[in-house]
């Protein structure tokens, strides 16, 4: 869109204000901000100073009827609750009268209302108590604004709109919008997500990009008479213009814009009302700050020597005892790994199980592709200072924690990350660093392991097959426990990322998403750092285009699921409706807890072949509980998906089968579909394959009713009847399906552990299963979810970052 933004007249406004020592903008600035944007131009005002007496003409200058007076004061934002906006007639002696009253009135009950509630204080007023905390706000008193008055076109719920820019700590500048007015914060609370306000990366959409998404809220719907007794207030182009306006102003005062000399931190219109089809600005706010300036950036392409190194040192090796060196030299052994291409740094040089040593960093033979930490960490500042000053390795997994999780250690953190951003510096980037508080990898490719968990407490399946997939956690026991738990998760690389002291999640999905060898990125994550957040996103993004699925969980939800994350990996927890919104938008599939996040992750890693064409969806049980179960978990708030109209071949290949078995009269054919639990084996099968078969579903759940006595469920060693090896038992039958099938088949073995050989031999072949239908239901409804949008994602045109 050709807008024409008058950024040095934007910019001379907020040099202005710095220059008066002043971050933030007068609501009068705001809307000269506003008019030189390019889009729609705000009322007509005049700021009247305070202490000044203005003439009867200037009191009545602005057109109109009405004119809407308003307190000017820097800590003032929410006026109407303080009596700091009039509507009065325009007249002067109407206009004076409201101002006298307002000067004394407004900082009069502000002063209750800080009283009665201080934590909605700003800072400065806080600590002051009575006429000291009156005569403070009074004292911030600027003036006033005389505004013109543009009656809105409706009064009714609905009818106004907020649109915000904020600069956010991990993400950079994100734009908001939706349910406008005093009341906005409430419809944010109270209405489902994304139906109140919608957030997105400006620096990843354009107008029409963030347009698309505003159509879901309810704000659009009720601004564009969509709703029963509203009518059409606002075009669809007056809102691009705006959306388009805001996000081309956001990307300029960007700290990604290496050019800017301003950074707005917040810009807020609440509301625009509408006027005969004119967006009016009725309130505005605006925080800035210089622009500072950016950390060098990471040689992304020595994850390679972290994850494939063809040399590894370990300093940190007990002789004598199971330390933490010790445990991850084990390992590393126990992978398989070279002992020719392992070295001990170690007082002392006689080999440590048959490994050599050397006494010093600077006494290895040639620097190293991966230098692994297991030491106390007062020790570690020292050591990455040598690292770098010598250049002896590549890629350093610090495995220690104490760097940045508690205040005092914050020092020694900031001290550390310093002397690496400016290795960073150097002609080749310096080594990368992992860690942290890091429990360390598994590299399957790259043939070794450095978890400190010893093999007794930990026994790993050492050379067996893997997926082609990669788990990165901000947190190693989350890893280390989702890994023990659910032995079906296999991926090719298991990284722990501790406090991202160098690397970042965003630099480890930048590198996977280039990876031959990964076609399934999962992530746990407690917080970014500075602007990582963005960079993650596109990494997730670029990651989508390849055709790469990525499944993304957030911990700190919640304020106090935030503070606990902040305990633990240094501060890094951040604003969890703009982090869902804008992963989302970049194309993973989020998950909402850790169950959740294990279950789409086994789903990615085996359906990630599947062919998914729509949410069309087919359920099969041998018990009327599962089927009533899958019909009542196929939409949440999250999610929704539909039951298919099964074809009429296929309802007359379903008739003939339970004809055959003589289930007809048992059998109504619906969807879901109750087979009866006298269903035996093959029966399950046919109707599975009637079903796959049909061009009018896109996926199958089938229960495969382990209890039935028709049924061959359990092991060998079970009574003869009923053993899942015989060649037309279940177990063989459903998995000769699955492989033959284009289309997504989840099974559900609800039953104890008695039914265990049977599920682990349906999932080692490429089967998923589920121990309930709601959770196989729910978890395939999301991921298939996810694949759509993915696959819309593709299907549009590049979006061009510039062009913002």
């Amino acid at each position: 869109m050709d807008l024409s933004i008058d950024y040095t007249g934007i910019s001379r406004i907020m040099t202005v204000a710095h220059g008066e020592g002043r971050n933030f903008l007068y609501e009068y600035e705001v809307y000269s901000l506003l008019s030189k944007s390019g889009a729609e131009t705000p009322p007509k005002s005049i700021f009247l100073p305070r202490g000044e007496r203005p003439t009867d003409d200037e009191l009545v200058a602005l057109p109109g009827k009405k004119a809407v007076i308003k307190i000017v004061s820097p800590h003032i934002i929410h006026k109407i609750e303080l009596g700091g906006v009039k509507i009065v007639e325009k007249k002067p002696d109407k206009i004076r009268s409201a101002i006298r009253r307002m000067m004394y009135e407004v900082s009069e009950t502000y002063a209750r209302l800080i009283e009665a509630n201080r934590l909605l204080a700003p800072q400065c007023y806080r600590e002051l108590t009575g006429e000291t905390l009156v005569k403070a706000v009074d004292n911030d008193l600027r003036g006033v604004l005389l505004v013109q008055f543009m009656p809105p076109d409706s009064l009714a719920f609905g009818n106004e709109l907020i649109v915000g820019l904020r600069h956010t700590r991990e993400f950079g500048m994100v734009i908001s919008a939706g349910l406008g007015g005093t009341d906005a914060e409430l419809y944010a609370e109270r209405f489902r997500k994304g139906q109140a306000i919608i957030a997105a990366l400006t620096e990843m959409n354009d107008g029409d990009s963030f347009f698309e998404l505003f159509k879901h809220t309810i704000a659009y719907k009720k601004l564009t008479g969509l709703t029963r007794g509203q009518r059409r207030i606002v075009t669809n182009e007056q809102l691009i213009e705006c959306f388009d306006s805001f996000i081309k102003m956001a990307n300029h005062y960007s700290p990604s814009n290496l050019d800017t000399v301003f950074v707005i931190e917040e810009l807020e219109v609440n509301p625009f009302a509408f006027t005969d089809f004119l967006m009016v600005p009725l309130d505005g706010m605006c925080r800035f700050s210089p622009a500072v300036t950016l950390d060098n950036s990471r040689p992304i392409r020595k994850i390679d020597n972290l994850l494939h190194p063809k040399q590894i040192g370990i300093i940190g090796v007990s002789a004598n005892r199971k330390n933490f060196g010790r445990i991850i030299l084990d390992n590393v052994l126990a992978e398989g790994y070279p002992k020719d291409n392992i070295t001990l740094i170690r007082e002392g040089e006689e080999p440590i199980g048959g490994v050599r040593s050397v006494p010093f960093l600077a006494a290895l033979a040639e620097p190293l592709d991966l230098l692994v930490i297991a030491v106390e960490i007062s020790q570690v500042p020292g050591l990455v200072a040598e690292i770098i000053r010598i250049r002896c390795a590549e890629a350093v997994m610090i495995i220690p924690g104490g760097l940045g999780e508690t205040a005092e250690s914050l020092g020694r953190a900031e001290k550390v990350k310093v002397m690496i951003n400016e290795s960073h510096a150097s002609e080749d980037g310096g080594p990368v660093f992992l860690g942290a508080n890091c429990m360390g990898i598994v590299s399957k490719p790259g043939g070794y392991d450095t978890w400190f968990i010893p093999e007794e407490k930990l026994p790993k399946e050492r050379g067996g097959s893997y997926h082609r997939a990669a788990l990165i956690s901000q947190s190693g026991a989350f890893m280390l426990h989702r890994s023990h738990q659910c032995p079906q998760l296999k991926p090719a690389y298991m990284i722990s990322m501790g406090n991202q002291t160098d690397l970042t999640l965003g630099d480890m999905v930048h590198y996977f998403k280039d990876c031959d060898g990964v076609d399934v990125i999962a992530v746990y994550a407690e917080g970014f750092l500075d602007l990582d957040g963005l960079e993650f996103c596109r990494a997730v993004r670029s990651a989508v285009l390849n055709g790469k699925e990525v499944v993304f969980y957030k911990a700190g939800r919640t304020p106090e699921g935030k503070a606990a994350t902040s305990g633990h990996t240094a501060s890094l927890a951040g604003d969890y409706m703009v982090c869902e919104n804008c992963v989302q938008q970049a194309g993973a599939i989020v998950a909402r807890n850790f169950t959740e996040f294990q279950d789409l992750f086994f789903l990615a890693e085996t359906l990630y072949h599947k062919k998914i064409r729509g949410n069309r969806l087919a359920a099969v049980s041998g018990a009327g509980f599962e089927a009533v179960g899958m019909a009542d978990s196929i939409a949440s708030d999250e999610y929704r998906m539909r039951l298919a109209d099964f074809s009429v071949d296929s309802s007359e290949e379903l008739q003939k089968i339970m004809e055959d078995k003589k289930l007809s009269t048992l059998v109504n054919l619906a969807n879901p579909l109750d087979i009866n639990p006298s269903a035996d084996d093959e029966t399950h099968a046919l109707v599975a394959r009637v079903l796959v078969g049909d061009d009018g579903v896109d996926a199958l759940v089938t229960g495969l009713d382990p209890l039935s006595p028709a049924t061959m469920t359990l092991d060998d060693r079970c009574a003869k009847p009923y053993a899942m090896d015989s060649e037309k038992s279940i177990k063989n039958l459903m998995i000769a399906l699955a492989a033959e099938s284009e289309k997504p088949i989840v099974t559900v073995i609800d039953g104890g552990r008695l039914y265990d050989p049977l599920r682990e031999a349906l999932i080692v072949n490429g089967v998923p299963v589920f121990d309930v239908c709601d959770r196989a239901v729910a978890a395939l409804s999301l991921y298939i979810q996810g694949r759509l949008a993915a696959q819309k994602l593709r299907c549009q045109p590049p979006f061009s970052e510039n062009e913002s």
